[in-house]
């Protein structure tokens, strides 16, 4: 039996920038902010951190904070590091580095760009899995990437010792059903869309890798602390009561809006990084009048 990376909320954070890189200190606040508020596990340099834009010396002052972070806090929750990347050989080796500075887990998306196939996709998942010991989370999100991940081939590579889930954010409720239904229980599944939080804990899932939780990380985690206390119906109310929120943190391409709502709740999370901008003056305002009503 493998065991469960983590169970419930783990934030895809998102990174502050300055003028000479990661700042450092306030992302340490920001993640002090988010143990505080009860999630149960970090998900540093993700699409959410726009590591597409980061250095790897970036990548690794980032990696260095949230885990030391974590290991000065009172709670030690799980610390998973993005490495994925259509060269599998940077994969691989971000991956070996992610597990030198002491992450406790991987998270991994399809190659982009060049699409492979299926068969290619169990090739490079295989390729980094050996070349480390940490657990490794599947990431599937083929609006970004052009690609999708079958239920098949999920089954493939659970086959895997230390591929132990899938983050899913196909939005195919119906392929997430398939792979629960034909991986046991050895393979966790994870939302990627946080207005699908409680659809996929009902199929299996073990819970969801959220933006939501970077700006309201109690709501996300009275999802899925309902849901597994046997509170479907409380959990229903909670996801629908996330919703406006969510839809509006997902207006514009993530990460542009939750920075702003970051940055609104008071922390100095700075503006996307080219090719990404600040957000529209229109959803600055919406997004202002939402997060009134939650705080």
């Amino acid at each position: 039996m493998k065991k469960t990376l983590f169970t419930g909320v783990a934030t895809a954070l998102a990174t502050p920038f300055n003028e000479t890189g990661v700042n450092t200190k306030e992302f340490a606040k920001f993640i002090e902010y988010q143990i505080e508020s009860g999630v149960d596990a970090l998900v540093v340099c993700g699409t959410t951190g726009e590591s597409s834009t980061m250095t790897l010396q970036e990548k690794i002052d980032a990696i260095k904070c949230v885990i030391n972070s974590v290991n000065n806090s009172e709670r030690k929750i799980p610390v998973i590091v993005g490495t994925g990347s259509n060269n599998t050989n940077t994969a691989i080796q971000t991956s070996i580095i992610a597990e030198e500075l002491g992450a406790d887990g991987l998270l991994v998306v399809t190659p982009y760009y060049n699409k492979t196939t299926q068969q290619g996709l169990i090739e490079h998942f295989k390729a980094i899995s050996s070349s480390v010991s940490l657990p490794i989370i599947l990431y599937n999100v083929p609006s970004r990437t052009g690609i999708n991940i079958s239920p098949e081939t999920c089954l493939e590579l659970s086959k895997i010792d230390n591929i132990v889930g899938i983050k899913e954010a196909s939005g195919n409720i119906s392929q997430v059903a398939k792979i629960a239904s034909i991986c046991d229980d050895n393979f966790s599944i994870y939302s990627g869309n946080d207005d699908q939080i409680t659809p996929i804990l009902s199929l299996g899932g073990k819970g969801v890798i959220s933006v939501l939780s970077n700006v309201a990380p109690k709501l996300a985690c009275s999802i899925t602390n309902s849901f597994f206390k046997n509170a479907a119906s409380e959990a229903c109310y909670y996801q629908l009561q996330a919703l406006p929120l969510i839809n509006a943190l997902f207006a514009e391409t993530n990460p542009i809006p939750v920075k702003e709502a970051i940055n609104l709740l008071g922390f100095d999370f700075g503006i996307p990084r080219l090719p990404l901008i600040k957000c529209s003056p229109k959803l600055q305002e919406s997004i202002k009048s939402i997060l009134d009503q939650y705080t």
